[in-house]
C-alpha cells in the first residue's frame, strides 16, 4: 500500500497516515463540487505494528527524540544546587496545579547568576534549553516557567519567610563548616533604587520628581532617598532615588553576608541596625569586635554594642553628635567660655534619656560681668544669646572606644570588606531590580543573598577554598 507520510505542526513526533488513491478520489471530488460525497471517504483505520511505532488510527506517534538518558549530564548546575536546603513549605492543596518552589528558587538563583535581569528573557533561555531546564528541576519536555509563575513567586508574602529560613540555614552551615567565623562583623547598606519612571531623568514628569510626599503610583511603597557616590577622593556626588536599602550584617574575614533586611528609605540605618546586631547576638559564635561608619554613630548602638554582645565597637565618630567644647576649659565645677570668663550654671536638662548641665554666657544669665560685652566678640554674642555649653553627667560609649591610634585605625580599616562584598551583589543586579513592591524587593534581594552564600558553599565542599567568593565564575569555569 502507497502511504503518503505529513509532519503534524503542533505536535513534534506525530505523522498522518492516508491511502493515496483515496486522497486523489477526494481531491477530484473536491474540484467537481461534489462535496458531499467526500463524506464517504474518509480516511481509513490502519494498524500500524512497526519497530518503534504503535498507534491503531489515522495518526501515529512515535518515541520522543530527546530522550532522559540521551541527555548531557547534569553536573555543574547540579553541583551548585545539591548544597541548597530544601524548600520548608509543603505545596499549597488547593486552587491551581502547584509549581516545584524548589525548582522556581533554583530558577531564581541562577538569574542571578548569570546576570539575567529580566523574568521573560529567563523564560526563553530555559525554553530554548531542554537540559538547563532539568537541572533546573523541571519537566525537560515541558515550556517551563511562565513569567506569571516567577511573578507570583516573587510577589507572595509568604514566600519571604522561607527564603529567609534558607538563608539562615546556609549561613549556620558555613559557620558549622568554619568557612565563617563571625569574630569581627560590620554594617552597612546599599541603596535599591525602584523601577519607576521618577527615577529615569529622561522621562518628563508633570510635578516635581523628588515630592517626598507623592511617592510613586507604580510602587507606593518606595520612600524618598540618597545615593552618595565618591569619585575621586576629594570629592562626592549626591543624587536623590526612589526606593529601598538593602541593610547587611556581613563577616570582615570571609566577606560574605550574615544577615540582611529590606526597607524603605524612610527607615534610617541606626533603626535597622538594631534588629541586625540582635540577630548577631544568636549566631552560635561570639562576637569580638563591630566596624560601622559615621552614620551608626548613636548612643543606643554604642550600648548595645558594649554591653548586649560584649565586644569592641569601631564605629566612626560622627561630628554631629559631638558637643561644641573648642575654645571651652573646665576648672573643677566651673566652666570658663573662650573669652575665659565664668559661665552662668543655668540647671540641668534632658535629652534624649541623656542628662546635661547647662552653663550659659554670664552676659545673657546670671550675675553680669564688669565687662560690657564680650572681650573677643564672638559670634554667638551678636547672632544669639551667647555662648551655650552642655556638660554631659550620662556616661558617654565614645569614652570607650580609642579613636586616632592605631588599633581603632587597624581594626576599622577591615570595614572595607563589606564594600567588597557589596560589589559581588551588585554583580549580581540586587540593584537592577524588575519587580516593584516591598515584598517582591525583599525576596529579590534575598535571594541574591541566598546565592552568594549558595556558592560559598558549594565551593567548600568541592575543595575550592579560595573561590568562595568567585560568585559567577565557579560554576561555569571551576564546577565539572
Amino acid at each position: 500500500m502507497h502511504a503518503e507520510i505529513r509532519l503534524k505542526a503542533p505536535k513534534l513526533g506525530s505523522l498522518y497516515f492516508c491511502d493515496t488513491r483515496i486522497m486523489l478520489l477526494r481531491n477530484l471530488l473536491i474540484a467537481k463540487g461534489l462535496l458531499i460525497l467526500t463524506w464517504f471517504l474518509k480516511p481509513r483505520r490502519i494498524a500500524f505494528s512497526l519497530a518503534g511505532y504503535h498507534k491503531k488510527g489515522t495518526i501515529m506517534h512515535q518515541p520522543e527524540l530527546l530522550q532522559p538518558k540521551h541527555l548531557p549530564t547534569k553536573n555543574r548546575w547540579s553541583s551548585l544546587f545539591a548544597a541548597l536546603p530544601v524548600w520548608p513549605q509543603p505545596p499549597r492543596s488547593r486552587g491551581r496545579k502547584p509549581v516545584d518552589r524548589n525548582a522556581l528558587l533554583r530558577t531564581l538563583i541562577y538569574q542571578r547568576l548569570s546576570r539575567v535581569r529580566f523574568l521573560q528573557q529567563i523564560c526563553n533561555q530555559l525554553a530554548d534549553n531542554p537540559p538547563l531546564l532539568a537541572e533546573m528541576g523541571f519537566d525537560p519536555y515541558s515550556s517551563g516557567p511562565t513569567l506569571e509563575r516567577l511573578s507570583s513567586f516573587l510577589s507572595d508574602p509568604e514566600h519571604h519567610r522561607c527564603l529567609v529560613a534558607i538563608r539562615v540555614e546556609l549561613v549556620l552551615q558555613l559557620i558549622a563548616e568554619r568557612v565563617i567565623s563571625p569574630a569581627h562583623i560590620g554594617l552597612d547598606s546599599c541603596p535599591v533604587a525602584s523601577w519607576v519612571k521618577e527615577n529615569n531623568l529622561k522621562t518628563a514628569l508633570r510635578r516635581w520628581r523628588y515630592d517626598k510626599n507623592t511617592p510613586p503610583k507604580a510602587d507606593p511603597d518606595a520612600r524618598l532617598g540618597v545615593s552618595i557616590h565618591f569619585p575621586h577622593e576629594k570629592g562626592s556626588s549626591l543624587h536623590y532615588f526612589w526606593g529601598y536599602r538593602n541593610h547587611v550584617l556581613a563577616d570582615l574575614e570571609s566577606e560574605l553576608p550574615l544577615w540582611e533586611i529590606t526597607e524603605p528609605n524612610s527607615i534610617g540605618e541606626p533603626t535597622v541596625a538594631h534588629a541586625l546586631l540582635e540577630a548577631a547576638s544568636i549566631l552560635p559564635v561570639r562576637v569580638r569586635s563591630v566596624s560601622a561608619d559615621a552614620e551608626y554613630d548613636s548612643d543606643a548602638i554604642l550600648n548595645t554594642i558594649h554591653h548586649d554582645l560584649q565586644a569592641e565597637a569601631f564605629v566612626a565618630v560622627n561630628p554631629s553628635h559631638l558637643a561644641k567644647t573648642k575654645g571651652f576649659r573646665r576648672d573643677g565645677n566651673n566652666v570658663f567660655c573662650p573669652a575665659d570668663v565664668p559661665m552662668y550654671r543655668s540647671g540641668k536638662m534632658n535629652q534624649k534619656e541623656r542628662v546635661y548641665i547647662q552653663y550659659r554666657c554670664p552676659f545673657y544669665r546670671g550675675p553680669k560681668p564688669d565687662l560690657l560685652m564680650c572681650p573677643i566678640d564672638h559670634p554667638n554674642f551678636s547672632t544669639q544669646k551667647g555662648c551655650n555649653y552642655l556638660w554631659r553627667i550620662t556616661p558617654n560609649p565614645r569614652d570607650q572606644i580609642p579613636y586616632g591610634t592605631d588599633y581603632f585605625k587597624q581594626h576599622y580599616a577591615r570595614r572595607t570588606a563589606i564594600e567588597r562584598g557589596f560589589s559581588r551583589l551588585l554583580s549580581l543586579t540586587i540593584q537592577e531590580p524588575t519587580v516593584r513592591g516591598l515584598v517582591s524587593i525583599r525576596n529579590h534581594c534575598t535571594i541574591t543573598h541566598i546565592a552568594v552564600l549558595l556558592v560559598a558553599l558549594t565551593a567548600h565542599r568541592h575543595g575550592l577554598h579560595d573561590k568562595i567568593r568567585f560568585c559567577r565564575s565557579l560554576v561555569p569555569n571551576f564546577l565539572s
